[in-house]
């Protein structure tokens, strides 16, 4: 098993979140996305969209961070990244979803680098625009936690220690990385008491402690 990917990119530390509560060993292939790897070869030309992650199993090749983690879950199902329950499955799915699909999409490297070289923004104007997006992003998460745990409570069911019951799920292994993101670049992470709970208790987990950045082999580069 072979995971293409960036020490920065959120994206791929979900990957590698899943990996590792899964217990899966893998080699880890650096594709430096500040130099352009991507776009270089050999890289771009086993990658169709020049993206990371990719995670080759068996000469198979998968990309996208959320197909390749529902994939891990099919294949390794224990422990378990998303609920037996359709209900509660499509709940987690959603709280990934806020992350992956409305946040990281307007502030990902390539989005970055656009606003600055091609429109010209200089970086506190970039560093606003990512601050916004991820705060307000970050407060639609907060009132999704907030209405699950009304739901929980209604039916006299112990609050989450994670996003989502007392098992880290798929919008956990979502979650933590763009908290580090955000606290890169100094984002407001104050009035999310939910959010950053789960955020905590996940970080005291030796998976997601392994996983993180400084951890990687390119973290240095």
């Amino acid at each position: 098993m072979k995971l293409y990917n960036y020490f920065r990119s959120s994206a791929s530390f979900r990957v590698r979140i899943a990996l590792a509560l899964k217990g899966l060993s893998y080699e880890y292939v650096p594709v430096h996305l500040a130099r352009g790897e991507q776009k270089k070869e050999p890289y771009a030309s086993i990658s169709a969209d020049a993206l990371v992650p990719m995670l080759e199993i068996d000469g198979q090749r998968l990309s996208q961070s959320m197909a390749i983690i529902e994939y891990l879950d099919e294949t390794y199902p224990e422990p378990a990244l998303l609920p037996r329950d359709a209900l509660e499955r499509a709940r987690v799915r959603a709280l990934a979803q806020s992350i992956a699909c409305e946040i990281h999409p307007l502030n990902n490297l390539r989005v970055l680098k656009y606003l600055v070289k091609e429109l010209k923004v200089d970086d506190e104007a970039k560093n606003t625009w990512y601050r916004h997006w991820v705060r307000t992003g970050l407060e639609s998460f907060e009132r999704q936690l907030q209405a699950n745990a009304a739901l929980r409570q209604q039916a006299g069911v112990p609050a989450s220690v994670y996003c989502h019951g007392d098992t880290p799920s798929l919008a956990d292994c979502c979650l933590v990385p763009q908290i580090f993101n955000g606290q890169r670049f100094d984002v407001n992470l104050d009035g999310l008491p939910l959010t950053m709970a789960a955020f905590d208790a996940c970080m005291a987990l030796p998976a997601f402690q392994q996983a993180q950045p400084v951890n990687c082999p390119d973290s240095e580069a």
